[in-house]
């Protein structure tokens, strides 16, 4: 995993147990915290598959173009 990559993943970490703390700490009943992480698992979940696709979108793409590239390249080599 690249610097860039480490540090995201640890943005999102913090996030992740921010939210989880301050649920935690707020004066609702037992069944309403576990109501709200639920939800909000669910949609830390939903974010983070919706951020898997779209990066492996990309990189499908830059796939795509770096093959296209090097055809290219061969084809005026050759």
């Amino acid at each position: 995993m690249n610097t860039s990559g480490k540090i995201l993943a640890a943005v999102a970490a913090g996030i992740a147990a921010g939210a989880v703390l301050g649920i935690l700490f707020a004066p609702d009943k037992g069944s309403e915290t576990r109501r709200k992480l639920n939800e909000k698992g669910k949609h830390f979940a939903d974010n983070l598959k919706d951020n898997l696709q779209k990066g492996k979108e990309k990189m499908n793409a830059f796939k795509e173009d770096i093959e296209k590239r090097m055809k290219e390249n061969i084809e005026e080599f050759s």
